[in-house]
């Protein structure tokens, strides 16, 4: 979890460079955390916008990063729109391409259970006078606020990474694809209460993935059908089984098969670096069991 970005600082809105930025560990577990990847071009190069969305007994939180191709951070923001003076606001930073301002509203935002808002925002990214990146329903406001008409480019959503919660049942709601059809999935173990524990995975109610004898298999890959698209399903519930009550296990669902080198379960290697080399969407979910 130490690889997630905190969302917690001195005061409400953060930009730092890749040398002063840091990460608290121990966090992600504490805090509810979506993580989402989209890859961009910035006047015709290519980068990644990774935009977090936490929730914890304080209240929301937004975490901004841009990288380069190369892996090296371009600048980071992190906002804390519970402080009320910074539910809606922008910052700029000066880049050696250029330079990046970042403009957001949330002081409408509608929440659900999740940290991510489901309406009454927007989040805009805009690099040298171009729009490269725009979340949200509330675009009118979002190119009156930028002085933009529309995205210069279509930012690409590539990878999504999510910590669920649950005791038996975990559940998400996910795109495989790029502007693709929202999908219920349903994992549920019992990896406590039985003697030969079986891991289910069901996508819209359908049972699209079962596995037995899970002690022998924990684990394992397996190719399932979504959309009419191959996705395929890692897993690695070995902490559940074998490891403390807090231990969370870990499924990442994949539109194209990472290559091995990219193996054995090196998610963060995965849910970086594989995008860039068009392996298509990834999706990873770290289930924690809650007692």
């Amino acid at each position: 979890m130490r690889d997630f970005p905190s969302c917690f600082g001195e005061s409400g809105v953060q930009i730092a460079d890749a040398a002063s930025s840091s990460s608290s560990a121990g966090k992600g577990a504490a805090q509810n955390l979506v993580t989402c990847l989209y890859q961009a071009q910035f006047s015709g190069r290519p980068c990644v916008i990774s935009v977090t969305w936490s929730k914890s007994l304080m209240g929301q939180g937004l975490s901004i990063g841009v990288d380069g191709l190369s892996g090296q951070s371009l600048c980071k923001a992190e906002i804390k729109p519970w402080l009320f003076s910074k539910k809606k606001g922008s910052k700029s930073l000066d880049v050696d391409s250029g330079k990046i301002e970042i403009f957001w509203d949330l002081s409408g935002a509608k929440f659900s259970t999740g940290p991510e808002p489901l309406e009454g925002f927007y989040v805009a990214v805009v690099f040298d006078l171009e729009l490269v990146l725009l979340l949200g329903d509330m675009k009118k406001d979002a190119y009156r606020k930028t002085g933009m008409n529309r995205p210069m480019s279509n930012a690409a959503f590539v990878a999504r990474r999510e910590h669920i919660y649950g005791k038996k049942i975990y559940s998400a709601k996910a795109q495989f694809c790029d502007n693709g059809q929202f999908h219920d999935v349903v994992i549920e173990c019992d990896a406590v209460s039985l003697k030969d524990p079986c891991l289910e995975i069901r996508i819209d109610k359908k049972p699209v993935m079962q596995v037995k004898r899970l002690a022998w298999k924990f684990r394992g890959n397996q190719t399932i059908l979504v959309d009419g698209l191959p996705v395929e399903v890692f897993w690695d519930v070995h902490s559940w089984l074998f490891g403390s009550s807090t231990s969370n296990a870990v499924f990442m669902f994949q539109t194209s098969q990472a290559p091995e080198k990219s193996m054995p379960w090196s998610y963060s290697q995965i849910f970086r670096e594989s995008q860039l080399q068009g392996l298509g969407f990834s999706l990873i979910l770290y289930a924690w069991k809650v007692e």
